[in-house]
């Protein structure tokens, strides 16, 4: 007869419960391998203190240029072009005739308008001199002021007619290129040329909301663009607008650069470096922050009991190695940098040292085993 294994239902039992002694071992096993202490045993930790640093911000930004001034130069009435008294890009000063769109029509109907003003003018001095003499009555020269007056009216309007007929540039800068020929019929609207005071170029650019505090007028500013090989341009914010888009969450600045070579155009797009005015921050060090989804949190030690507590903060601009704190703590504040992986809320820690404040600490940070050196020391 051959011989089968046996396994008796007692000894299933016993090898059953050695398996949840050998898998309960593992587990503490583990727990202590990742350093979670006894509930009773303070968690060793260090801290530092939160402390204030002047902060200068520096913000990069594209803008786009646009000249001083500039105009598109169009004509007010339906007319044909007589004259062109420009060529493309040509500088020229404020007042000069730049289009011309006179005709014979016109020029009669202003001479005409202004004989019959010359002759009202004749008719009201000679009943004025009767007047004086009470040969002509007072209502004779009333009529004769009426038709002066209204003489003069006819002749002023003709005039302004034929001025609008005359395009002058109302400003000194460069035209642009020649859109429209001699004997070319042009509408209100139609595009003859353009006209930029370049002497000075306005910089838009936009900058987050979360910088306004920071800006204001007359702050330096930077510019550079690849188009002109990176020169650098020097200029000052010379307006901050006066809302915030609702959807970008940013605010528009306008800044000025002086362009007396005239090598900057408009539309030009430049890189922008503003440096905003300082501040007096709080700062921690980055170590100390504890990310929850969109929310920042740090625990702090509270000195009466030796035990943290988990404070949420609003932070603001991340610095190098730490970060400005907008809300949620007070300057002193110890905050435990490292072993937060080891505690939590209402629990007991020792201090094995304090590191220096983050607005102080200078060149590469102290090491962890340093500061526990030098605190056992």
């Amino acid at each position: 007869m051959n011989s089968r294994p046996h396994f008796s239902l007692r000894g299933s039992q016993y090898l059953l419960g050695g398996l949840r002694l050998v898998v309960f071992g593992s587990l503490v096993s583990i727990a202590n391998a990742y350093g979670q202490p006894p509930a009773d045993k303070p968690v060793e930790v260090i801290v530092q203190a939160a402390s204030t640093k002047s902060l200068t911000t520096t913000i990069e930004a594209l803008g786009t240029l646009r000249a001083n001034e500039s105009i598109i130069l169009t004509s007010n009435d339906t007319k044909k072009v007589t004259r062109i008294n420009f060529e493309d890009g040509e500088r020229v000063e404020k007042g000069q005739v730049l289009v011309e769109m006179t005709s014979r029509e016109e020029s009669a109907l202003l001479e005409e308008a202004r004989f019959n003003a010359d002759e009202a003018k004749k008719q009201l001095d000679r009943v004025q001199e009767l007047t004086k003499r009470g040969a002509a009555s007072q209502s004779l020269l009333d009529q004769r002021v009426r038709e002066f007056e209204a003489a003069r009216a006819r002749y002023n309007a003709t005039e302004s007619r034929l001025k609008d007929l005359v395009l002058l540039a109302p400003f000194s800068g460069a035209v642009g290129l020649r859109e429209v020929s001699v004997g070319a019929l042009v509408s209100p609207g139609d595009q003859i040329t353009t006209l930029n005071d370049d002497s000075k170029m306005k910089l838009d650019f936009t900058v987050p909301a979360i910088y306004l505090r920071s800006l204001s007028v007359d702050l330096p500013i930077v510019a550079k663009s690849r188009d002109l090989g990176n020169k650098v341009f020097q200029g000052e914010v010379f307006s901050i607008d006066n809302q915030i888009d609702d959807v970008t969450r940013s605010i528009k600045v306008r800044a000025l650069l002086d362009n007396k070579d005239h090598e900057l155009k408009q539309g030009m797009l430049m890189l922008v470096d503003l440096k905003a005015a300082s501040r007096d921050a709080l700062v921690i060090s980055e170590s100390a922050l504890v990310p929850l989804g969109s929310n920042n949190f740090v625990f702090v030690l509270n000195g009466a009991d030796g035990t943290v507590e988990r404070r949420q903060i609003t932070i603001g601009e991340r610095l190098t190695g730490s970060v400005e704190v907008l809300s949620g703590l007070n300057v002193g504040d110890n905050l435990v940098t490292h072993g937060l992986q080891k505690i939590r809320p209402g629990q007991k820690v020792k201090v094995l040292a304090e590191e220096e404040p983050a607005a102080e600490q200078t060149g590469d940070s102290t090491h962890l085993s340093d500061l526990i050196k030098q605190n056992n020391n």
